[in-house]
Formats: C-alpha cells, structure tokens, sequence
C-alpha cells in the first residue's frame, strides 16, 4: 500500500473542515482532524504530520495563538486560513510563524494546490545520503541534513526560514534580488511580496546573527537584495 502524507486540519466547525478534508484525501493525503487548537497541539507529537492546516478557533486559542504555540516546539509546516486576503491579517499570520496564508473564502482547489506546493518546496535540495556542508566563520548551514549550527549549537529553523537561508548559501557572495528570493521561497505568485521578505530575514537574523542590528551574515543591498558573507568578519 502506497504511504500517504498526513495532514491535521485545525478548526472548531467540524463539518465544513471535513469537507474540505475530502478534497485532501482525494489528492492522496490521510486527514486527522482537530476541534481547537489546545487539541490540535496535542495531537502534532504523536500524529506527526507533514502540514498542520490551521482553520477558525475560538478567541481564546485562536487560530495566530496556536500557530504560535506550535512554533515553539515544531518546524511542521502549517498553512493558515485567513480571514481576509489583507496585508495585515497576512503578515499577522507569516508573524506567528505560518509557511503560507490563505485567505476565506476558501477555495478548497486552491488549499489543495498549495498544500502540494509547500510539500514540494519542502522536497527540495535532494535525497541523497552525502552531507552538502558549507561554512561560514561561525555559521555552518547542512543543506541535506537542514541543520543550521551557529558557535557549536543547532539552531531550530522553520521550512520557510531555511528555504530562505539555502537560497543565499546557494547564491554566497553573489547579490540576490528581492524577486528572486520571493519566487523560490514563496513562489512567483509572491515575486513582488517584498514584506514577507523583510519579516523573515528579520527573524533569520535574529536566530543566526550575534547581533542582528549588525549583520555579520546576511548582507542588505539597498533596493536590490540580500547577499550572504562567505567571508563574515571575526
């Protein structure tokens, strides 16, 4: 029998979520299912899946709450659903820490679409078993392992912060423009995106840099893009 990836849709309206369940599992993926976020977070270290699909719950574990929870112990990769296709609801939720936002209404088509899209991206940078190690002063990026070490210890990145990171190791020393990194981080849908750009080299910067006010490794060109240091100063 041919394995399925899992996926954990999060929401309090049951009905409407295992509607769009069935769409999943049409497209090959095994659903699970959870009714508020207190559940939903319960259930990722055993259950395990691929995508955690974060839908309406209630104010007190919302929906950006639970995102954020996640977070805190796991690198899944979680879409979140919401409420509107605004700049703010957008970045609140790429904030809390979500791979990729979806705004409602839903079209299930386009959930669907997505959730293959982050899976595939996720894929990338092979299978085989030879270490691609680079080294950069204290910064030591394991592209097929997906480890990040900084000064000896592993640094925990999420999917999007390292599909950003490998982006600039592949490019080191060499400018990458802002579209480029949109369009393989997020995709060419996202190629003039330029905030959820800032927000993650924000928060790379903050996970890899000694001081991110002062950015040893990540290297802002004005108006053009990002580059990284192959040779970062002692």
């Amino acid at each position: 029998m041919r394995w399925k990836e899992r996926i954990l849709l999060v929401t309090s309206d049951l009905p409407y979520g295992r509607t769009v369940g069935a769409h999943l599992e049409s497209a090959g993926f095994e659903v699970f299912y959870a009714g508020n976020g207190a559940e939903g977070l319960c259930q990722v270290p055993t259950l395990q899946p691929a995508v955690v699909v974060l839908g309406s719950l209630p104010p007190e574990l919302d929906a950006y709450t639970t995102c954020q929870r996640l977070r805190e112990f796991s690198d899944i990769p979680i879409i979140l659903l919401v409420p509107q296709a605004t700049e703010e609801d957008v970045l609140r939720g790429f904030r809390a820490g979500a791979d990729d936002c979806v705004s409602m209404p839903l079209r299930v088509a386009e959930l669907v679409a997505r959730v293959q899209a982050l899976l595939r991206r996720m894929r990338r940078g092979g299978n085989g078993s030879a270490p691609n190690i680079q080294v950069y002063g204290d910064l030591i990026v394991d592209l097929t392992r997906r480890q990040v070490i900084v000064q000896g210890k592993l640094i925990p990145l999420t999917p999007t912060e390292f599909r950003l990171l490998s982006c600039l190791v592949q490019n080191a020393g060499d400018v990458v423009p802002h579209q480029a990194l949109l369009s393989q981080v997020w995709g060419p849908a996202c190629a003039s995106e330029l905030q959820y750009l800032k927000l993650y080299i924000r928060y790379l910067r903050r996970k890899i840099e000694p001081d991110p006010a002062q950015p040893r490794y990540i290297i802002t060109v004005r108006g053009v893009g990002y580059q990284l240091n192959p040779m970062p100063p002692v």
